[in-house]
């Protein structure tokens, strides 16, 4: 079995000198990519004079991460792709609890590791702690992080897990699912493409998992932090959209509709804290949602699927009202 690393760059110099050096280390059996989307700082430069082993693919264009992986990973031909963002710190040994699962079952398609915060190493990070799951609205949560409340590490989660969706942080996904199905949909840009990525992987018959021996830490936010309005504006826009696309039966238009008025009260939130740049984010994903409807009831005749995609009914709820702030809270 063999596997590729491959880290997605634009712009990104001073994250390669932090943590691609930890990734070379640590990756012996693997081959080891940079894929640049276009940088227009001296960051391959940088990779080609101090990291000879280091394989670069240079891309035509920065297509953001969607389109990033999909021009790159169309010129690889490894058994496992390994989606590893640009700002983690990878371990010692990370590779191979992950691989051994992949050996094992044969249904598994994708995977993740434990994510740990790179700041606070011990709690859980932002993007995918534990393994993802969403509820029926769309509304994203892991084991170890729901919205806000980011749980310590206590060795609750070190072990294997089905899971809804695995980060796009580090994401394993053999090359043979990938690319059936054509990769990410571009029309995402950024942002939940792993989690409709998944969704497909699983309406296929596909199997996915969190492996809690591998660890990783993520600093969070380096492309967009979540102070960028420009991530709340992907963020709600296309939890939208996946719903509309993978969601089979007419009552999606019901869960829709739900969404729109919990997007709305969100909104009100952000207008009350005076966040308005992120308020008006909400209203430009609502719009730019309306403006992609077209091109994604076309997609929804292909992908829409029964497939049973929720835990939860509502963690919006369950959160703000009824303060289940953790994920052995929920029942």
């Amino acid at each position: 079995m063999t596997t590729a690393v491959v880290i997605l760059n634009w712009n990104g110099k001073t994250l390669l000198e932090q943590f691609l050096p930890s990734v070379v280390r640590y990756s012996q059996d693997a081959t080891v990519y940079v894929a640049d989307n276009a940088s227009t700082d001296d960051s391959i430069a940088y990779v080609s004079a101090n990291f000879p082993t280091v394989q670069i693919i240079r891309n035509t264009e920065n297509g953001g991460y969607a389109k990033g992986y999909n021009d790159a990973l169309a010129q690889l031909s490894e058994d496992i792709f390994v989606l590893l963002n640009s700002d983690v710190e990878v371990t010692e040994n990370w590779l191979k609890p992950i691989l051994s699962e992949f050996k094992k079952d044969d249904q598994l398609v994708a995977a993740q590791p434990k994510i740990l915060d790179y700041k606070d190493q011990s709690k859980f990070e932002y993007a995918g702690a534990a393994g993802g799951f969403i509820d029926k609205l769309g509304y994203p949560y892991c084991r170890g992080r729901i919205f806000s409340t980011l749980e310590e590490d206590n060795r609750q989660y070190n072990d294997v897990l089905p899971i809804f969706w695995a980060t796009g942080a580090c994401l394993f996904v053999t090359s043979h699912a990938f690319k059936q199905l054509k990769g990410f949909d571009e029309d995402f840009f950024a942002h939940q493409e792993e989690i409709d990525l998944c969704w497909r992987l699983q309406s296929l018959g596909g199997s996915i998992k969190y492996v809690g021996a591998s660890t990783v830490y993520h600093v969070g936010g380096a492309t967009l932090g979540a102070a960028n309005p420009q991530k709340t504006f992907y963020n709600f826009r296309n939890t939208l959209l996946a719903l509309v696309k993978n969601v089979q039966g007419s009552h999606v238009w019901w869960l829709i509709f739900q969404r729109l008025v919990w997007d709305g009260f969100a909104g009100l939130q952000f207008l009350l804290q005076g966040k308005f740049t992120h308020f008006f984010a909400v209203l430009r994903a609502h719009f730019s949602f309306y403006r992609l409807l077209p091109t994604f009831l076309q997609k929804r005749k292909k992908w829409a699927s029964s497939f049973p995609y929720y835990n939860v009914s509502s963690i919006v709820w369950l959160y703000f009202f009824r303060s289940k702030k953790k994920y052995p809270d929920l029942g």
